[in-house]
């Protein structure tokens, strides 16, 4: 099956496939399962369930986002874009669904509840909606009066809008920053440097003044004595206490008072549990599969995949980067997971088809040459300007 010299299938995949990102996601999959092992029976039990009631769901999740990953990684770029643009317009509709009929949780109206499942819509389009604007930008780079950036522009405001209408702040800032970095490196003027950066202090000064749990969120940062600040106390503490070891698997007690310790703030038992250097060697994988995604990315000579690639991996190294900052208190608390690590089966399902797209769009193809071209790439600029 794995023979070179097999046509299949299967083995085409494995011998062009980045077989060390996959490896690497695979090893997020089973330390996903294995904290949250550590980390949600004192949620269960809280709640009045089975103790590994979370544990069997997160497995029962992790089936379908590993054949997810495994599916779109054989895809072809030509059908990922077909997909992707699927996958928003039902997206789209199913977010807009949500606040009509969507069911509350915690004053948001993110979710629909389908067979005794809590989906999230705007968790699957995030996929989607990348790749299908970096189509766009890449069909206005290949052929200039195509307006790409109108249309590409026009799916990020529907977008945005839909998450603020929920409200999610934390997912409009992931989508924005991603979407302004692949906007960025399609090569635009410097005028657009100061313009897409005002609009970013404005759209936050904005949701400060007018989004109360915004306002709140910000306040609590900014000044702890200010408001409840419960959770984000209790995750600094799992840091000091593990020290550099850990206190061992099941000895942490921060978790039982932790109401999202399963979730959000599983890094922070993680690192009373198992300390330190074990926390550390979580952020080198993550690290190390953003590096990988990255420099197949600048190797890429087709503005698409560069694109498509870039915007994929830097929304998982920024979705990971957000919750480790949150867990340390380096930024306000949002509703943000680790990526393959936290519960939740809208957010496991839809970074496992994310990243299922990397590794289809970064498969080695007969004729492909690494380099940092800038011709090639139909002007698409790595320094993301052009004077």
């Amino acid at each position: 099956m794995f023979n070179r010299n097999e046509k299949s299938h299967i083995s085409s995949w494995w011998w062009t496939v980045d077989r060390w990102m996959f490896g690497a996601l695979i090893v997020l999959l089973i330390t996903g399962i294995l904290l949250a092992m550590a980390a949600s029976p004192p949620v269960a039990q809280r709640l009045g369930l089975s103790n590994f009631h979370f544990v069997y769901r997160q497995i029962l999740f992790a089936v379908p986002a590993l054949v997810l990953m495994f599916f779109c990684s054989m895809l072809s770029p030509k059908i990922l874009r077909r997909l992707s643009l699927v996958i928003v317009v039902v997206g789209f509709a199913a977010m807009a669904l949500t606040l009509v009929i969507g069911e509350e949780i915690k004053g948001a109206s993110r979710w629909i509840s389908i067979a005794g499942f809590a989906l999230q819509p705007s968790e699957f389009v995030k996929p989607g909606f990348v790749v299908l604007s970096a189509w766009l930008f890449a069909e206005n780079i290949r052929q200039p009066e195509v307006p790409g950036r109108l249309l590409a522009t026009l799916i990020f405001a529907v977008f945005a809008g839909l998450l603020l209408l929920q409200p999610d702040f934390g997912q409009t800032l992931l989508a924005t920053t991603v979407w302004i970095l692949m906007f960025f490196m399609t090569g635009i003027s410097w005028m657009w440097i100061p313009v897409l950066g005002g609009l970013g202090v404005a759209g936050i000064f904005t949701a400060y003044y007018m989004l109360p749990h915004v306002t709140r969120r910000i306040d609590q940062f900014l000044d702890p004595t200010t408001g409840d600040n419960y959770q984000v106390g209790l995750a600094l503490e799992s840091f000091i206490r593990g020290g550099w070891f850990g206190l061992g698997p099941g000895e942490g007690q921060i978790k039982r008072n932790l109401p999202d310790a399963h979730s959000d703030f599983i890094f922070s038992v993680a690192a009373e549990e198992f300390g330190t250097i074990a926390s550390l060697l979580l952020v080198l994988i993550f690290a190390f599969i953003v590096f990988r995604g990255l420099s197949r990315c600048f190797g890429e000579r087709d503005p698409f995949i560069r694109l498509a690639t870039l915007g994929l991996i830097s929304m998982f190294g920024l979705q990971a980067l957000i919750n480790m900052a949150v867990n340390l208190s380096l930024l306000p608390a949002k509703g943000m997971t680790l990526p393959f690590i936290s519960y939740g089966g809208s957010s496991l399902i839809s970074i496992a088809i994310a990243m299922g797209f990397v590794l289809a769009l970064t498969r080695r193809r007969p004729g492909q040459r690494y380099g940092m071209s800038y011709e090639s790439a139909g002007g698409l600029a790595l320094e993301g300007t052009q004077r």
